[in-house]
C-alpha cells in the first residue's frame, strides 16, 4: 500500500504510467476548490472491497482531505491535515478541521473495524519528535494545543507506529524546511505518522523513515505489519 498526501495534480493531469501503474489499484481525492493544491491518493497491490472519498465534511472534503480504502474489516487512509502556517484564518480552519477528525477518531475507534491513518498531520507530538523544541515550542503545529491533539488520540485506541517500534529512537524525522543544510544534518520535525488502532499494534514489526532518495520536503514512513489485506 502506498498512501500520498498533497498530491496538487488533478487526476486527469498524471501521466498514464503515474495514473495507472501496473498491478495497483488506484483512489485519488483531488482538490477542487483550486487546482494545484492538496490532493489524496492510495495505490494498492488488491482492489478494494470499497473505497471512501471525503469525511462528509464539504468545505474541508473540498480541499482534498481523505481518502479511504476498506480491506474487510481493515481501512487503511490517506490523510492530510491543514497546515495552520498561513495565518490567524488558516490557524483557524485547522483548529476545526483537527476538532471533527479527534470526533470522528473517537467514533471510528468504537466501530469494530481496524484503521492505519497514513499521512501528514501537520503535528508533532513529544520534544523528542522535532530538532530544537524551544523554538519549535512558537510555531504552528508544536504549539501546546497541537501536542495536546495528539496526546489525546494516543490516550485513547490509538497507537503511534513508529513510536511502537522505536519508544525512545531521538533524530526520527520526516519532514525538513528549505534551510540549507536542515536536511543533511537532519534538523527536522516528526509530523508524519502511521496512526494506527491499539488493536494494530502487536502487528507492528518494524518501522523506519526512508531517507535515500529525497522526494519533497517530506519523507516517506514505512511500516511492515503482519497483516493480510
Amino acid at each position: 500500500m502506498v498512501c500520498l498526501q498533497e498530491t496538487k495534480a488533478q487526476e486527469y493531469q498524471l501521466p498514464l504510467d503515474a495514473a495507472f501503474l501496473a498491478d495497483y489499484a488506484v483512489a485519488y481525492l483531488d482538490a477542487t476548490v483550486r487546482k494545484g493544491y492538496s490532493g489524496v491518493a492510495i495505490y494498492a497491490r488488491r482492489t478494494p472491497d470499497r473505497i471512501r472519498r471525503g469525511f462528509g465534511w464539504p468545505k474541508f472534503d473540498a480541499e482534498g482531505r481523505y481518502v479511504q480504502a476498506d480491506f474487510g474489516r481493515l481501512s487503511i487512509g490517506s490523510l492530510y491535515v491543514p497546515s495552520g502556517s498561513a495565518g490567524p484564518h488558516r490557524r483557524a480552519w485547522k483548529a476545526e478541521f483537527l476538532e471533527l477528525l479527534e470526533g470522528w477518531m473517537k467514533r471510528a475507534g468504537r466501530d469494530g473495524r481496524r484503521y492505519i491513518l497514513c499521512g501528514d498531520f501537520n503535528l508533532a507530538h513529544a520534544q523528542i519528535d522535532v530538532y530544537d523544541p524551544k523554538s519549535a515550542a512558537r510555531q504552528p503545529g508544536f504549539l501546546p494545543q497541537d501536542r495536546a491533539w495528539l496526546e489525546r488520540a494516543f490516550n485513547g485506541p490509538w497507537t503511534d507506529a513508529v513510536r511502537a517500534a522505536h519508544p525512545h529512537e531521538p533524530g526520527i524525522y520526516t519532514w525538513w524546511s528549505h534551510a540549507e543544510g536542515a536536511f543533511a544534518q537532519n534538523h527536522g520535525w516528526r509530523i508524519d505518522f502511521h496512526i494506527v488502532s491499539k488493536a494494530l499494534r502487536p502487528r507492528i514489526r518494524a518501522a523506519w523513515v526512508y531517507r535515500e532518495r529525497r522526494f519533497s520536503g517530506h519523507a516517506p514512513v514505512i511500516v511492515d505489519y503482519d497483516l493480510e489485506a
